[in-house]
């Protein structure tokens, strides 16, 4: 049987993928407003990928019979003005979901729950690829996001990404 508190954190990490979701599609609608489909494009499919996170340990929860509490999804709160903000707004939301994976990580660890342990090892491994990601983008803005000519070929490299769902096995 699974520690309630293990339950309880990845019931509660469902919001937050899903929180997740939202917040980049707000990203991805300030993008669209300026005109850069590629931007709002990686975002979108960042949405995606933060809905399956989300129904990823739905299914979990559900597979080791436990009930699921779907709670009311907050309103995204950041406002941007710049290019940049939401990119610099997207790091510092995947550092805090790293922090969050870690808690539960460490709550499974310690009720010596191997099976939680090793599904969310996949999630670990997610969240740094996620914080690599922010953190190249950034530096590509900063390289290339002050020259339109760069900027649109940035826009172009982001247009280009496709969605690929996770190959998780539960």
């Amino acid at each position: 049987m699974m520690d309630k508190k293990v339950a309880g954190l990845l019931n509660d990490q469902i919001n937050k993928e899903l929180y997740s979701a939202y917040l980049y599609l707000d990203m991805a609608n300030f993008y669209s407003s300026k005109g850069l489909d590629g931007f709002a494009n990686w975002y979108e499919i960042q949405a995606k990928e933060e809905q399956d996170h989300a129904m990823l340990m739905y299914k979990y929860l559900h597979n080791n019979d436990q009930d699921v509490t779907l709670e009311a999804i907050a309103k995204p709160d950041k406002e941007f003005k710049e290019l940049m903000d939401p990119l610099t707004a997207a790091l510092a939301h995947e550092q805090y979901v790293t922090s969050l994976i870690n808690t539960i990580y460490d709550a499974a660890c310690e009720a010596k729950d191997h099976r939680t342990m090793q599904f969310l090892d996949w999630f670990v491994k997610e969240q740094g690829e996620e914080e690599a990601n922010s953190s190249g983008l950034i530096r590509k803005m900063e390289l290339f996001g002050g020259d339109a000519k760069a900027l649109y070929m940035l826009n172009s490299e982001l247009a280009g990404r496709v969605y690929s769902a996770p190959s998780l096995q539960l």
